[in-house]
């Protein structure tokens, strides 16, 4: 079973912006909202690592938004270097909800995953979050808060922009990293063990919508 992609716009702070949504693929868990690499470096909501999560999301049963930062495709305004990035992935996650409702899973790749954790700081409606590639050795990725939800890391072991052991040094046992050998930052011929990552770690977050056993939610 496949869930629904279709397009849609919604409101950010500098003007609409263009994601892609996707329905879960089975029994409803929550939804999630994915952000893309830096967009001054040709990353979009298309991006293959974006692509990818995705599919472990809504296969978990996640709905899906993935969207365009400012200034990026369809998508108004212009890059602010994080910044306004941040008030955008915000936007995402507020419309996510009114689409799907709680809980939520936030997540990105590079630059999204820098903006993502950046966004969630504070909002309780956000369960868990995904870190692929969070590139802590580049302009992106400093000054990023450590998440207080559970947190999956995955890294390429010949990650130049996020080095797995200044990774290890980041997390400091309050997430799961996973290494995956061979593979540089964009996860080049490692992208299923990414995949199989999020498909564990989504796996052992409890379902906050399951009927309690025995009874009626």
């Amino acid at each position: 079973m496949s869930g629904r992609l279709r397009s849609v716009q919604f409101r950010g702070p500098a003007g609409a912006l263009e994601g892609l949504w996707k329905d879960a693929a089975v029994q409803p868990r929550g939804a999630a909202v994915f952000g893309h690499p830096h967009p001054l470096h040709g990353g979009t909501m298309h991006n293959r690592v974006v692509y990818r999560a995705v599919q472990a999301l809504t296969a978990a049963g996640y709905a899906t938004l993935r969207f365009n930062f400012r200034g990026v495709g369809l998508s108004e305004g212009r890059h602010d270097g994080g910044r306004g990035e941040t008030g955008d992935y915000r936007a995402a996650l507020d419309r996510a909800a009114a689409e799907a409702g709680e809980p939520l899973v936030a997540g990105g790749f590079s630059f999204g995953a820098a903006v993502a954790l950046r966004a969630i700081a504070g909002d309780a409606r956000v369960v868990a979050a995904i870190a692929l590639g969070l590139p802590l050795a580049t302009e992106s990725g400093r000054l990023v808060p450590r998440p207080t939800v559970p947190t999956l890391y995955a890294v390429g072991e010949r990650d130049t922009f996020g080095p797995p052991d200044e990774l290890a040094r980041f997390v400091g046992g309050s997430g799961t990293v996973v290494v995956v050998p061979g593979a540089d930052h964009f996860f080049e011929g490692g992208l299923d063990a990414v995949v199989e990552a999020i498909a564990g770690f989504l796996a052992a977050i409890p379902d906050r919508r399951a009927a309690p056993a025995g009874g009626r939610p």
